[in-house]
């Protein structure tokens, strides 16, 4: 099935309120690209300030605990997101997975969390690359599909990202025919769990994506889209990802 291009930036820990700018010519560069669905992540001082500046756009949340409430001093939950008119949350990103320690489990209940906030999640997987090397990334990947991904949710509500680890802002990527592979092996295990839903998945690639290969990345088989770090801060760097996604949407 056809499957919309998704375009989504991950500004990190990145990004002062005068960054909004910047923010608001990617989000109106992107209404020319209308086959293109474009979202930005921006640090969670920032979320409220830019969905008051870009009314109407997709605007999410780097993280959200499991939790709906409760004593997590410094964490965020997704019904707060929503509270204050976000649609999209990451989670289980590998900053997270390495830096943090959070596991296969601990990603799930914050997909599940997400989900019941109404949020559409981007869950991230992907595998350093000593794993890589050692050929056993396919094996390592669709381990943690099994364990992070929620048994029941909207196909359309649900994305996986794939991002090697060893090639997040490093200016490392992977080959196309290495990321094809990957896509569709982690297509093939969504669907031998969850059917003909698994169609209406999309399945996006991260990691040291740019305005120089993506059209190359996008193209490969079961891409469906970019999850872009560094390269979604500016208007300059950021839309021409998303004109090579309108090309081939």
């Amino acid at each position: 099935m056809a499957r919309r291009k998704y375009v989504v930036g991950n500004w990190k820990m990145n990004g002062l309120s005068d960054a909004i700018g910047e923010a608001q010519a990617i989000f109106s560069a992107a209404d020319g690209h209308g086959t293109v669905d474009v979202a930005i992540c921006p640090p969670f001082t920032l979320i409220g300030t830019m969905i008051a500046a870009a009314p109407g756009k997709a605007v999410g949340g780097q993280d959200c605990h499991s939790a709906v409430s409760g004593a997590f001093t410094g964490s965020v939950a997704a019904p707060m997101l929503a509270d204050i008119g976000a649609s999209v949350v990451i989670v289980g990103h590998s900053e997270r997975r390495e830096g943090f320690g959070e596991s296969d489990a601990e990603v799930r209940a914050k997909a599940e969390a997400g989900l019941a906030a109404g949020l559409s999640v981007i869950l991230c997987v992907g595998e350093p690359r000593e794993v890589r090397e050692s050929g056993g990334a396919i094996d390592y990947v669709l381990s943690q599909v099994a364990g992070s991904v929620p048994d029941e949710f909207d196909p359309q509500q649900l994305a996986i990202a794939y991002e090697p680890i060893w090639a997040i802002g490093t200016g490392l990527v992977p080959t196309v025919a290495d990321v094809a592979a990957m896509h569709g092996a982690i297509r093939g295990a969504l669907a031998a769990r969850f059917g003909d839903a698994a169609e209406a998945m999309r399945i996006l690639y991260g990691g040291s994506v740019n305005g120089d290969n993506a059209a190359e990345l996008l193209d490969a088989g079961d891409v469906d889209g970019a999850l872009v770090g560094g390269a979604s801060l500016t208007a300059a760097k950021f839309v021409p990802i998303i004109a090579a996604a309108a090309v081939l949407g």
